[in-house]
């Protein structure tokens, strides 16, 4: 379990990278618009190499997928569009707040109702108070 932490951690570490990475690429060239879509080249040319390396018979069974988890690209594409366009106007840091808060708020009703085949970890008030004291230390790095 260690290593899935580990993972998840270096994961973490790359989301504020790739905000400020993009943001910066979207000043450069004039448009956050452009700066995602360059991005999205990248990361499904990684994608891909790494799915045909490992599992390509996966895309045989792509079509048989309910439709609704396709609805995950639409996500990406809307984190990486706001992020890129809204960190340079409103600081990396207070972008990044706020999608650590939304990202509190519907894993703990993705894990409660055990929703897209979760596990379920029913929010209890030990686990609400954690996340509200998660959502409070995160706010505090935010002030000045």
């Amino acid at each position: 379990m260690a290593h899935y932490a580990l993972i998840m951690l270096a994961a973490g570490i790359g989301i504020p990278l790739l905000a400020a990475l993009n943001a910066a690429l979207g000043r450069a060239i004039g448009s956050p618009a452009a700066a995602a879509t360059v991005l999205f080249v990248i990361a499904f040319s990684v994608s891909l190499l790494l799915a045909l390396v490992t599992g390509p018979q996966a895309f045989a069974r792509m079509a048989t997928a309910p439709r609704h988890l396709f609805l995950a690209g639409f996500l990406v594409a809307f984190y990486v569009l706001s992020i890129t366009y809204i960190a340079p106007h409103f600081g990396v840091g207070n972008a990044i707040f706020f999608v650590l808060l939304g990202q509190l708020i519907s894993a703990a009703a993705i894990d409660h109702y055990g929703l897209f085949g979760a596990q379920v970890a029913p929010l209890g008030w030990a686990r609400m108070t954690g996340i509200a004291l998660m959502a409070a230390g995160v706010w505090m790095t935010q002030q000045v």
